[in-house]
């Protein structure tokens, strides 16, 4: 029997990836590549950086449209078509194990596929013909709350899906817009290394790797690397799911900062 794949990606900046941005060359070339190295899912289910609510929202609607959330690029960028239907009834399932879990949520017919979406999924599954269903962050931005979605997410692990977290393991705007020099950020690169060991050394526990991304904060560098942690809340959802060490799939520079992906 399949089980779901549970992956935490860089989307990248706003819609450079699919405008072949040349600092965006190496995770395009990942994403690109991941359909081939997973069975095809039967639905994927996106928690992404670009949505906060104060009650957990899951979209249940039939066909979602594209919300463009990002601004100040070309005219092509807001033509860009994803339409990748919803799946009300798995929006269904997801309300219901976090109900058991106690996490109060409601489902929105309305909202759109944000960027963390349909700019990923683009690139890995062009053909859009997979149900896709949002849930999003908590604008409490907790970090023990969100491995505790996770967990309740994890009662759908023996199904067919792929639990795609899409942020960003550096996201610090500042640095982006300060067109980085070559070599690489040792603040950076201090915190990259404790996020590969936090999530993929095999030495450390459970209830450690638990620990680690929930006091985040304590790790080098972290408020530089995450001046504002939604990007990097989907990562503790992934691991809630998932509840074991990762394999780092990727690690290289976009936009000339080091980021990493996260599988399970």
């Amino acid at each position: 029997m399949s089980g779901a794949s549970i992956l935490y990606i860089p989307h990248g900046g706003g819609a450079l990836p699919l405008l072949d941005e040349a600092g965006h060359g190496a995770m395009n070339s990942f994403l690109r590549g991941f359909a081939s190295t997973v069975t095809r899912p039967d639905a994927i289910v996106v928690i992404s950086a670009h949505w906060e609510e104060s009650v957990i929202s899951i979209t249940a609607g039939k066909t979602p449209q594209l919300y463009f959330d990002y601004f100040n690029f070309p005219a092509e960028a807001y033509q860009y078509q994803y339409p990748a239907p919803g799946d009300p009834q798995l929006a269904e399932r997801i309300q219901g194990v976090l109900q058991q879990a106690s996490i109060e949520s409601k489902l929105d017919y309305d909202r759109g596929y944000d960027h963390g979406l349909f700019i990923p999924l683009m690139m890995m599954y062009p053909d859009a013909d997979i149900p896709c269903v949002q849930v999003s962050l908590s604008s409490s931005l907790d970090a023990g709350l969100h491995v505790q979605i996770g967990k309740a997410l994890s009662a759908l692990k023996s199904e067919n899906l792929l639990i795609l977290g899409s942020g960003f393991s550096f996201h610090n705007m500042q640095a982006f817009n300060n067109k980085p020099v070559e070599s690489l950020d040792e603040r950076n690169q201090a915190f990259e290394a404790w996020l590969v060991q936090t999530c993929s050394d095999n030495s450390i526990d459970e209830t450690e790797r638990e620990a680690r991304l929930v006091d985040w904060q304590q790790a080098p560098y972290a408020r530089y690397c995450h001046p504002r942690e939604e990007h990097l809340l989907p990562l503790q959802v992934c691991y809630g799911v998932a509840q074991s060490v990762a394999t780092t799939v990727f690690q290289d520079r976009v936009s000339g900062f080091l980021v990493s992906a996260y599988q399970w």
